[in-house]
């Protein structure tokens, strides 16, 4: 992660940026970019979407403009036409563009017969299921990936100037080929949005009774099902091999699962269906075994938290009451979820927290008058 006095020293050598396409990512860019001193101007075929973005701070607009550095920050059907249009415009700028899928982007652009050596693809790993440039904010990249992509005939300057635009916005930078990162990509993003959605299909017709009972198991599982249907569909279609591969093995699981499952469903005797409570024991140990991989935080190692789970009222200020609490008690707060009773005036804050302080903050909180459930 880039401090603040990195992003500072980052951008001190930017030249001006010119940001095309001020949705979400670019706003953010620009928003980032402007609160440590990097001058920003903004493009979008939109004048409403742009003017919103100057409004918010993002940047100036402004006629022709001369950047050392291009963003191209749009969809990727028309990412490709705006790297090459920003290769001509600016015959000395660096252009990058931030979608999610780049060999698709790259083999479009080779197919211009341009050189390339000004471009560099990259991407950084933020996002939210809000789009627009209302939804921007200047430390969306803080602490996150972002993803510097550079083909055979990247000049040296570009990745160098794309890097220090990067640890700006306060984002970490790591390099990948074109192909390693579609491949990553489907893997940790792709995927699991098209898992998501298709478990949030399944709620939609299901009674008022039923859905009522949603938890925070399925709010987890289903969170990013509000992403923009138009956007989604263009990249998976631009990281179509390396997602469809993927789901190819995920289909192989979930039919050894659903062939266990039927077993036990026919048999009368529990004690029949040999090896099918195996896959299921083997299917959910793997998962496991999996998320034990997921980065925690800061980047370092998955670590095991213990959770307090603590009764807050639904009613104004009593949530930041009991994080104020918990600071005045000295613990620090490694993650929190609210998850809402169904149809009650409360819901349960889970606190995680070091195993070792798990049971004075419970006294301590109990002390000061809060429920803890369970």
């Amino acid at each position: 992660m880039t401090t603040s006095a990195e992003a500072k020293g980052a951008a001190s050598g930017l030249p001006p940026v010119h940001v095309i396409g001020t949705g979400l990512i670019g706003t953010s860019v620009g928003l980032a970019l402007r609160a440590v001193g990097v001058d920003v101007s903004l493009e979008d075929q939109s004048e409403t979407s742009v003017a919103l973005a100057r409004d918010l701070g993002a940047g100036r607009i402004t006629g022709e403009v001369a950047p050392g550095l291009v963003v191209v920050a749009t969809p990727p059907d028309v990412a490709p036409g705006l790297v090459l249009e920003s290769l001509r415009r600016w015959p000395e700028a660096v252009v990058t563009d931030v979608t999610s899928v780049k060999q698709v982007i790259l083999a479009d652009v080779v197919r211009a017969g341009v050189a390339l050596d000004r471009y560099l693809g990259s991407h950084p790993m933020a996002g939210r299921e809000r789009s627009g440039a209302i939804s921007g904010r200047a430390d969306l990249f803080e602490g996150r990936a972002w993803v510097l992509c550079p083909h055979e005939t990247t000049d040296g300057r570009a990745t160098e100037l794309v890097g220090r635009l990067a640890r700006a916005t306060g984002a970490a930078v790591s390099t990948l080929s074109p192909l390693d990162h579609d491949a990553a990509v489907a893997a940790v993003s792709h995927v699991p949005q098209v898992a998501a959605s298709l478990v949030a299909a399944r709620l939609e017709h299901l009674s008022e009774q039923a859905i009522g009972l949603a938890g925070q198991g399925v709010r987890d599982v289903t969170r990013i099902a509000a992403s923009d249907p138009g956007l989604w569909t263009q990249i998976l279609s631009g990281n179509a091999p390396a997602v469809a591969a993927i789901l190819r093995d995920l289909s192989t699981d979930v039919t050894r699962v659903v062939t266990a499952l039927e077993a036990l469903g026919e048999e009368a005797n529990v004690a029949d269906a040999p090896g099918a409570r195996a896959v299921l024991a083997r299917s959910i140990a793997d998962g496991n075994a999996g998320h034990s991989r997921i980065p925690g935080k800061h980047g370092a190692g998955t670590a095991t938290y213990a959770v307090v789970s603590v009764v807050v009222d639904d009613s104004p200020g009593e949530l930041a009451r009991l994080l104020v609490e918990i600071g005045e008690e000295g613990v620090n707060l490694e993650d929190l979820r609210l998850d809402h009773g169904l149809g009650l005036p409360f819901g349960l804050a889970e606190v995680h927290v070091l195993p070792q302080v798990a049971g004075p903050l419970t006294e301590a909180l109990q002390s000061r008058g809060w429920q803890i459930h369970g």
